[in-house]
């Protein structure tokens, strides 16, 4: 193909540039997609962005279809959702979600690709990346009917997991976070709201996902006896101070970790886990977690100041149809 799309590329420590990128032609097995919307995960992007993988994890680390290896240059990026304008009859001018980084069009083998219910409108299925992360901690959290659980940390995946816990029979979801605005998003989503040092306590079963210390060991305090933290931050290079003294054996306390990179519940595939997620999907509620919005030819500007909290963004979304031609 001699077109010349667009990709972005995670270039120095707080830079990033839009470059060219020359598609393969697509072979019987591929899809040809043209880019409609791209989500930036903020947590995951922040930390490539200065460069702050560690190198005992740049390969567990790597996208999908990452290109450049970390620490720069990278393009990364994970939720993309687009059109195939070439492909399986099948699929022929099909929404679908991919995990892609952010560029304009781009070739995929055909089972890379997920179609997006109908229901489910293509702004919000950016989301599915982060929903399948949720879906995954809830499968590990393994919550019972009536549990009283906190998600602490109102980011794009606390707020994730807050959205489908709320679902669950008799559950009290209260979500904690530092951020009184967070209260909004909180009440959109249909579960409780706290500051910190507000939240309620005795907990069966608590999701952390602030990426803190601070939000670790409070997600302790929050546990009744017995009771489990499943931990959802992804930390990079930090070194992180876990409280195991004071009640954490007396009470007979639990963390785990819990990651998308593998099946939180047997018998299911990474396929049916997706599938899942743009079920889930179907509910306007999902709206609340997309709270910012740009053309991709911004992103360059625009992802430094996600990351130093400037635009403090849940799900900031990349619009495609603003970009300029070249």
């Amino acid at each position: 193909m001699t077109r010349a799309d667009r990709a972005l590329w995670f270039t120095s420590a707080g830079r990033a540039e839009i470059r060219p990128v020359e598609l393969p032609e697509p072979g019987p097995g591929d899809v040809l997609v043209r880019a409609l919307h791209s989500g930036v995960s903020r947590g995951t992007e922040t930390l490539v962005l200065r460069g702050g993988v560690p190198e005992s994890q740049h390969d567990v680390m790597r996208a999908p279809f990452q290109e450049g290896d970390f620490p720069w240059p990278v393009k990364y990026g994970y939720l993309n959702v687009g059109v195939v304008e070439r492909g399986p009859q099948d699929l022929l001018g099909r929404t679908v979600f991919c995990l892609y980084p952010h560029q304009t069009r781009y070739v995929v083998p055909a089972r890379a690709v997920t179609p997006v219910p109908d229901a489910v409108p293509a702004a919000r299925a950016v989301l599915a990346g982060t929903v399948e992360t949720a879906v995954n901690a809830v499968w590990d959290a393994a919550p019972l009917v009536g549990d009283r659980i906190a998600v602490v940390g109102g980011g794009m995946v606390g707020c994730s997991v807050a959205a489908v816990l709320a679902r669950f029979p008799g559950a009290r979801v209260e979500l904690v976070d530092a951020d009184p605005a967070r209260a909004a998003v909180a009440d959109a989503l249909g579960v409780g709201f706290a500051l910190p040092e507000h939240a309620r306590g005795g907990c069966d079963l608590v999701v952390h996902a602030s990426a803190t210390a601070a939000g670790l060991a409070r997600s302790l305090e929050l546990l009744a006896p017995e009771g489990t933290v499943v931990e959802l931050s992804w930390y990079g290079d930090q070194r992180v101070a876990v409280p195991l003294g004071e009640f954490f054996h007396s009470r007979r306390l639990t963390v785990r970790s819990s990651q998308v990179g593998t099946i939180g519940r047997a018998g299911r595939t990474f396929a049916e886990r997706m599938s899942l997620a743009l079920d889930l999907l179907a509910d306007p509620v999902f709206d609340a977690l997309i709270t910012g919005e740009s053309g991709f030819d911004d992103l360059p500007e625009v992802l430094p100041r996600i990351a130093s909290g400037e635009l403090p963004a849940l799900c900031h979304r990349i619009d495609y149809g603003h970009t300029r031609e070249r």
